[in-house]
């Protein structure tokens, strides 16, 4: 890896958009997201998790979110498709 994309992952965190800029300069082969994600499982890979939680974590207020927003969020209803259109 050059001094440039060093300094450009300095969070440490390899994501699957930069795994996928990855593959692309060194291979020249592009993947979407879904692709990428794909791609890593078959070989028995996953993408890095980062090592330490941020410092202004703040677990009550996810808890909170996980019990009141996302039960809502998650069973939001599709909207009928319109036959024929």
């Amino acid at each position: 890896m050059s001094a440039g994309q060093e300094t450009e992952l300095e969070d440490q965190r390899w994501t699957l958009a930069r795994i996928g800029r990855l593959i692309e300069e060194r291979f020249h082969v592009t993947y979407e997201i879904s692709g990428v994600w794909r791609l890593l499982d078959r070989l028995g890979w996953s993408w890095q998790v980062p090592k330490v939680r941020a410092v202004e974590r703040d677990e009550e207020a996810m808890a909170a979110w996980r019990r009141e927003t996302w039960p809502a969020a998650s069973h939001l209803r599709r909207s009928p498709q319109v036959e024929g259109g």
